[in-house]
């Protein structure tokens, strides 16, 4: 098994429940773990033989541009099963981060994780 990562993919959404969020959009870093069945670019060094970065960044990018959400869990959810519908993984797991949330006190950042499966 191979597993592809891709960590804080920088977004501007519109998502989120106020009305502000959905006004005037903010910051979301989405990280990506596809788990493969083989490990054929290992061997051939082809692209050709394993997922492409630029399609997932782009996918996740078309995901959040197609829609607002209001919660990040639906957001995670739409995200994780593009992914695996688009992608040839046997997983995926999705984690959304919205790092300029407003709470008091004061948080790092919210976020919401994922992992879907393929049934067989």
């Amino acid at each position: 098994m191979l597993t592809i990562e891709l960590q804080g993919i920088l977004l501007h959404g519109y998502h989120g429940v106020l009305d502000e969020e959905r006004r005037d959009g903010q910051r979301f870093l989405v990280d990506v773990e596809l788990d493969l069945e083989h490990e054929g670019a290992g061997r051939t060094d082809a692209i050709e033989d394993t997922v492409d970065y630029r399609r997932v960044v782009a996918r996740v990018r078309e995901i959040s541009d197609a829609r607002a959400y209001h919660l990040l869990e639906a957001f995670c959810a739409a995200i994780a099963d593009a992914l695996l519908e688009d992608f040839p993984a046997h997983a995926v797991r999705v984690r959304v981060r919205k790092p300029d949330v407003v709470l008091d006190p004061p948080v790092e950042f919210a976020a919401v994780s994922i992992e879907r499966r393929t049934s067989s």
